[in-house]
């Protein structure tokens, strides 16, 4: 029988709420939920200068447990000076990321030397001197540059400046392997990498599609949106091989009759098979094309390769359809309806999009159909990639990438009086099969567990582990410490961002840049800014020409150059006085006038990918209690999974495996296997697994989408023995 699962949000997380006001302190949890600075979690703009649990629009409250998560975990205790010298690296091995997590701050520089076995303690000027000299030892081409989300506009902008100066294209970050299939699909169809809608046009929109995205546990405040939505008599069409209970029914705290009784989501909930996108799209373009709803008069004035792409659809047969997709045409054409009827439709999805060795070609079938009915470039209607880290699009957008843009490039070189490298700078895939074959000595990691974000995580260790040197920037202890160790790992303590002494600005999904004013640290110790550290070491490698790092430890220096650099963001040179957040402009399409180089949005034929069928296709999905890599609580409430070591499966593939709920297992896939896995029954489309990440990667095999760059983490072929 299949768990019992939970509606979202609700009594349970107000229960949850509470338990971590507890924990660290309800007044103190408190006065640092209201600061203003941006949240920590989601990139949906939670805070700024409008303070602290504000949206973009204004409105309070709006905050999520994963807001407190992140915070409540930066107010735990600091690590004893001593805490490595009992803690082997054998021990520290052999921590999940819960109990890494668990650890508390990180407060003083620590250092493993090859062929040591503990971590020690170094001072402050140690660790800069040794970065110094293995960065003098190595050289642009052998050096690489990751920054996860975590970081500031500001940090950012300064390491991938040194990168630059130093010599390095090899600067990469998150995204290329959660949205960069976004980006390059967006870019080729509007010529942006981004949304093309803001907050508001969710308010403008009657049908909003929800698509391989679960924002009841990863981003609970779009649930206010589209509870709002559902209130004024809009739809919500949800496409994910999982129910997801919270998707069903969610219980928004902030509305009294919504967290008594609940509000129906989904209006309609399809279930593919993992992978089977881009036909369950092809087929909603051809049942659009049928059922009369394309719109042929933005086709011909705001469109290209129309003609051809939807003669495609034409000449694809359902049953090819309906097999590629795994949904029927009935639902698909009831789909359609719904398209049809709707005045304006956002479509909104996240990485059940673009972690197949096809994301790109997933993001193409969506823009195919937004275009061809008419629902992009206008109020209320357009795409919307649900980001997952609350400035990973800014760290993007400030140059965090192999390949400048060339008007930013062109800007630094102006400015540093210098030439930069016209290498083709490493993919984070590339990146670490480089460290493999020996071209890389050195890795600066600016957040994140880089470690934990691969795929076969044993080859990841191999990859990483034979590097000379690996630097972490990092607020807390995570197994990529350890596992994603170089021959030599140095792990400097930093700040988080409502800590920093100096005011720092991070971009929403929407676009919209918001300052965070800082603030004091939580723990004692030897804790420093991000900007601060990577100043001092510019210094130290580079000197103080062409450029003065230590001029640019201020904020408001870094701030002018990104105003100078970046197109659309001249007006933060002066948000720190005028404390006025704003959207970048042209990126919001309210228009049909797109950044290509027609001017016109541009259709692409997508071909439906070969899936084996008769296998099972494991997806990998994060928990209720959990936050990219970082795990914060072991089981997942909403889902009814007891821990994070089980396979979810439906009954049909129960009884076809000779399995029952509860029951232990071996699953192995193309790249490993793990034992002892907890079967659990429960909603899911028949032929279709779902195992939790980054715990389960060690089971899927590197298959990278050849246009993004991107592993295919959502459709891997597993087997369960048991």
């Amino acid at each position: 029988m299949a768990r019992k699962t939970k509606p979202g949000g609700g009594w349970q997380a107000v229960a949850y709420t509470l338990n971590k006001a507890m924990e660290v302190g309800p007044l103190r949890l408190w006065r640092r939920m209201r600061s203003k600075n941006a949240c920590k979690t989601c990139a949906l703009g939670m805070g700024g200068m409008k303070g602290g649990m504000v949206n973009e629009a204004g409105h309070f409250p709006e905050v999520c447990k994963k807001s407190l998560q992140a915070q409540s975990a930066d107010m735990y205790e600091a690590l004893p000076r001593d805490y490595f010298e009992d803690k082997s690296l054998e021990k520290l091995l052999s921590f999940s990321p819960k109990q890494a997590e668990d650890q508390g701050r990180i407060s003083y520089p620590v250092m493993l030397k090859e062929g040591a076995d503990h971590f020690e303690t170094i001072s402050w000027d140690q660790a800069l001197d040794t970065i110094a000299k293995k960065l003098k030892q190595s050289d642009g081409m052998k050096s690489a540059f990751y920054a996860s989300g975590r970081s500031s506009n500001e940090a950012a902008f300064l390491l991938q400046s040194f990168a630059r100066v130093y010599g390095s294209n090899n600067v990469m970050n998150c995204s290329y392997y959660c949205h960069q299939a976004s980006g390059v699909g967006l870019g080729m169809a509007f010529g942006t990498g981004t949304a093309t809608v803001e907050l508001d046009d969710i308010k403008r929109s009657d049908l909003v599609f929800i698509i391989g995205a679960n924002p009841a546990s990863n981003h609970p405040r779009l649930m206010t949106q589209l509870a709002d939505l559902k209130e004024r008599g809009g739809e919500v069409v949800v496409i994910n091989p999982l129910v997801e209970t919270g998707l069903e029914t969610f219980h928004v705290p902030s509305k009294v009759k919504s967290m008594l009784f609940g509000t129906k989501i989904s209006s309609l909930y399809v279930q593919p098979v993992a992978g089977g996108d881009t036909a369950l799209f092809l087929g909603l373009l051809k049942a659009c094309d049928e059922n009369g709803s394309v719109d042929k008069a933005f086709l011909e004035a705001h469109s290209n390769n129309h003609k051809a792409v939807l003669e495609h659809a034409r000449g694809t047969e359902w049953n090819a359809i309906e097999k590629g997709s795994g949904v029927d045409r009935a639902t698909i054409e009831k789909v359609a309806s719904m398209i049809k009827e709707a005045k304006s439709t956002i479509f909104a999805w996240a990485m059940g999009i673009t972690h197949h060795k096809h994301g790109v070609e997933n993001v193409l079938a969506i823009c195919n159909l937004a275009i061809a009915t008419g629902n992009v470039g206008r109020p209320g209607a357009g795409m919307m990639p649900i980001r997952g880290h609350s400035n990973v699009q800014g760290v993007g957008s400030i140059g965090f990438t192999p390949a400048l843009k060339s008007g930013i490039k062109e800007s630094l070189e102006k400015l540093y009086n210098i030439k930069m490298p016209d290498t083709s700078g490493y993919d984070t895939y590339a990146m670490m099969e480089a460290g493999r074959q020996g071209k890389l000595d050195f890795l600066f990691c600016l957040g994140g567990n880089l470690w934990g974000s691969n795929p076969d995580l044993t080859w990841a260790g191999q990859c990483m582990q034979n590097i000379d040197t690996i630097v972490y920037l990092s607020t807390k202890l995570n197994p990529g410490h350890f596992h994603g160790r170089g021959k030599n790992t140095i792990i400097l303590p930093v700040l988080a961002r409502d800590e920093e002494p100096q005011a720092t600005t991070q971009e929403s999904m929407f676009n919209f840049v918001r300052l965070s004013e800082g603030g004091t640290p939580n723990v004692g110790g030897f804790i420093r800014a991000e900007s601060d550290i990577i100043c001092d070491i510019a210094t130290r490698v580079l000197g103080s020409e062409p450029v003065n790092w230590r001029h640019l430890k201020s904020h408001k220096a870094v701030r002018k150059l990104i105003s100078q650099v970046v197109p659309g963001w001249e007006e933060i040179a002066n948000i720190d006085k005028t404390g006025r957040e704003f959207t970048i402009e042209g990126r919001v399409y309210h228009q049909p006038q797109f950044k290509t180089p027609s001017g016109k949005a541009e259709m692409h034929i997508t071909e439906m990918p070969e899936i084996d069928h008769e296998s099972l296709k494991l997806m990998t999905i994060r928990s209720e209690g959990q936050f990219n890599t970082v795990v914060y609580e072991e089981h997942d409430i909403y889902r009814g999974i007891p821990h994070r070591y089980c396979i979810l499966i439906s009954q049909e593939d129960a009884d076809k495996f000779a399995v029952k709920d509860g029951q232990r297992v071996k699953v192995t896939g193309e790249a490993g296997e793990m034992e002892n896995i907890e079967v659990v029954v429960g909603k899911i489309k028949e032929g279709t697994a779902a195992m939790f990440y980054p715990e389960s990667n060690v089971l899927i095999k590197p298959n990278i989408d050849s246009r993004s760059k991107t592993p295919a983490f959502k459709c891997a072929p597993v087997k369960i023995i048991a």
